[in-house]
């Protein structure tokens, strides 16, 4: 713990890092790439739970993992917040707990590389919504097209899979909006954290029947609590440090990358082979994804992120882009995803 609060006050906006540039962009790339693998491990693990405890199960406790570490971190003024506080908090922790278990959900059914890919269109949407101009409407065209590639809709598609996946999109979506007015309220972490609490809390019905059925216990709780570390604990040290070394606008493009290792680790991990035309259309949509980074950078309201005049923290869709299962905010000062 003394050392993720560490990170944390080390990696504020304009933090100096040490060594010549190219000794700080390599080591933002192997912090950022070694942040994105335990990202999607811990998701393939917690995939290892689903026959025992349900994707709910696996949620509850990644989501009491989280808790643990963000609370302390944080430390939410819980008796003094005023309502105008509380309700963007609720309402993130009704977003965390909708996007986990989606997301949880679609990865069990159609896998995880398409269930990642498909939550992504999150923070596509945020990043061209409003936008008239050619080249945003050609991104939103490119992936419309990268995802009917990639499902091939037909008589033996899983639509509810699919339609898990989507919804977790339009969670993490929500999540980036209600993010904004979180951070311009409550400083730092102590909006996520305290959702994240609140949300465990939600799943603690869960755990509790699990518990009554005498199902936490053995190697699927140890893969359930290693899916908390690694997709929620690891992701949010290392993307902090990561935001040290190298530009946010090439954090997000580099995080564009984050499923296609979810096709990779769920090959490797789960055994789950994907067609050449999944291959296909998940290479657009991480395309889609990088150019609609790059093009946000440059439009006064998707500037770079930084401590808002209250000292909250403004999540942009480069930010968001960090991780798609981490519960924070990147920076975000993500969670999860």
């Amino acid at each position: 713990m003394p050392i993720l609060r560490r990170v944390t006050n080390e990696a504020g906006i304009g933090a100096t890092a040490v060594g010549g540039p190219g000794a700080r962009l390599l080591r933002g790339i192997g912090t950022m790439l070694g942040s994105a693998l335990s990202n999607q491990v811990g998701a393939a693990l917690g995939a290892h739970a689903f026959g025992a405890l349900g994707p709910a199960g696996v949620v509850a406790t990644r989501q009491v993992v989280a808790a643990a570490v963000l609370l302390p971190l944080a430390r939410p003024p819980v008796r003094r917040m005023p309502r105008a506080q509380w309700w963007p908090v609720l309402l993130l922790a009704a977003v965390f707990g909708g996007m986990n278990l989606s997301l949880y959900t679609a990865i069990d059914r159609i896998g995880l590389g398409l269930a990642v890919t498909l939550e992504f269109l999150g923070p596509l949407a945020v990043a061209l919504a409003g936008s008239r101009s050619r080249r945003d409407l050609s991104i939103a065209a490119t992936a419309a097209i990268g995802v009917y590639v990639l499902v091939l809709p037909g008589r033996s598609s899983d639509y509810l899979g699919l339609g898990l996946g989507l919804l977790a999109a339009g969670c993490w979506a929500a999540y980036i909006v209600l993010n904004r007015v979180a951070g311009a309220r409550l400083p730092g972490l102590q909006a996520p954290a305290l959702a994240t609490a609140l949300c465990a809390l939600a799943y603690l019905p869960v755990l509790l029947v699990l518990a009554g059925s005498g199902r936490l216990d053995g190697v699927p709780m140890a893969y359930a609590v290693a899916a908390g570390v690694l997709s929620s604990v690891v992701p949010y040290a290392a993307d902090l440090t990561a935001l040290r070394f190298v530009p946010q606008r090439f954090f997000g493009v580099f995080m564009s990358v984050h499923p296609v290792l979810a096709a990779l680790v769920g090959m490797v991990l789960l055994g789950q082979l994907l067609a050449g035309h999944e291959w296909v259309g998940i290479a657009v949509v991480v395309l889609a994804n990088a150019a609609a980074v790059t093009t946000a950078g440059g439009r006064p309201h998707e500037a770079l992120a930084g401590p808002s005049s209250e000292g909250g923290v403004h999540v942009t869709v480069a930010e968001a882009l960090a991780g798609a299962e981490l519960d924070v905010p990147v920076g975000r000062t993500s969670t999860g995803r």
